[in-house]
């Protein structure tokens, strides 16, 4: 039997595991950008293809992971996550990355969906609003690894040493994964569900616009602090900065959520209306500030995502990787859509239009959010 802790260790190895590229790209993206030749709106696209491919995959990996268990399917993730992080390392232009992007997005979903399988099994629902904030705290933390890379890796090896570094670290969490061959969940047979209910669909729309806002700010910080007059290595520290603050906030939040009876959804509404005032405040003209807006952002605007899944696999805890495989589509796309138009919006209109059309994306999450609990609570 998987103790609580081990199932939380093993669900965080995994989650970072299985998001690395993308943080990585984000926050190598200046160097990147200077070797292979491509614009804000060329690192958007990749950016964009990755959690669009996670998209497609999310709700045929749910299913996945209860038929065959959490190990053979984080075990499938790993594997070829590991694979595109070298591919990206021995890319040699702009379409190979492209093309290792779209790799890498199904090990995403299957990442995340075997870590919520594994949490909602194997840990005590009182102490499951932690241990989901716990793993979802490890995005931004991938974030924080991105961040130090620059001047650690990038500005010293070379940005292609970060990602081989990471693909070896990613290969490491298989031990993690065989030592608990004998406490992996049992497969289950999952039999045709209904179609999802219009609350839960509501929701997803919310979690795509608030995905769609706060996404950028992983991909895009970067550039933005060095377009705004920062050095490259302080950009890098601004990278990490908002990583730790939705490390912190992840935690926090879901520590909070296990001391409510309800009122979770509410919970991210507020969260997203005051991520989009966070995202306003990066336009400010004081360069301070933009350490300051990101921190926000991530803490506010993009530190709901685990309590989200906490909140749907209460309610599906028969078939929990497979329920919030439907709310990851919506994560997903938001994520998929929010790079691709952000960066051409920076191409054509700069990026002060950029960040304010995300704040009013960031609150219009926040309404339908709203809108979609209440439909919730009246169908249950």
């Amino acid at each position: 039997m998987t103790s609580p802790q081990r199932a939380a260790s093993t669900a965080v190895a995994t989650t970072v595991a299985t998001v690395c590229p993308v943080f990585l790209v984000g926050g190598l993206s200046v160097q990147m950008m200077a070797e292979l030749g491509f614009t804000p709106a060329g690192l958007g696209l990749a950016v964009a293809l990755y959690f669009t491919t996670s998209a497609v995959f999310s709700m045929w990996s749910g299913g996945f992971v209860e038929r065959v268990g959490v190990r053979t399917a984080a075990t499938a993730a790993v594997l070829l996550v590991s694979t595109a992080l070298i591919g990206i390392a021995a890319s040699v232009n702009y379409i190979t990355l492209v093309a290792v992007m779209i790799l890498a997005g199904p090990a995403n979903s299957l990442g995340q969906l075997s870590a919520n399988a594994l949490l909602a099994k194997r840990v005590p629902a009182r102490r499951q609003g932690l241990m989901f904030g716990v793993k979802q705290a490890a995005v931004p933390a991938s974030t924080t690894v991105a961040g130090l890379s620059v001047p650690l890796i990038a500005l010293t090896v070379g940005w292609r040493w970060a990602f081989g570094a990471a693909a070896v670290m990613a290969l490491l969490v298989l031990f993690l994964l065989r030592g608990s061959a004998g406490d992996a969940p049992r497969p289950v047979h999952v039999q045709a569900r209904k179609r999802p209910s219009s609350a839960l669909l509501v929701i997803t729309a919310a979690a795509a616009l608030g995905a769609t806002a706060a996404n950028p700010l992983g991909t895009f910080i970067a550039d933005y602090a060095v377009f705004r007059g920062l050095s490259e290595a302080w950009a890098g520290t601004t990278v990490m900065v908002g990583g730790l603050a939705g490390v912190g906030a992840r935690i926090g939040v879901g520590w909070l959520a296990d001391r409510r009876d309800s009122g979770r959804l509410t919970m991210i509404s507020v969260m997203l209306g005051a991520g989009s005032v966070g995202l306003l405040v990066l336009l400010a003209p004081p360069l301070w500030v933009i350490p300051v807006g990101t921190a926000a952002g991530f803490a506010l605007g993009w530190a709901w995502p685990g309590l989200l899944n906490f909140a749907i696999t209460l309610r599906h805890a028969d078939a929990p990787a497979a329920a919030t495989g439907v709310t990851q589509t919506g994560v997903y796309l938001g994520g998929g859509i929010g790079p691709l138009a952000f960066g051409a919006i920076v191409d054509f209109w700069g990026y002060t239009v950029a960040w304010s059309m995300m704040a009013a994306l960031m609150a219009a999450g926040a309404t339908l959010m709203v809108f979609g609990r209440r439909m919730l609570l009246q169908t249950t």
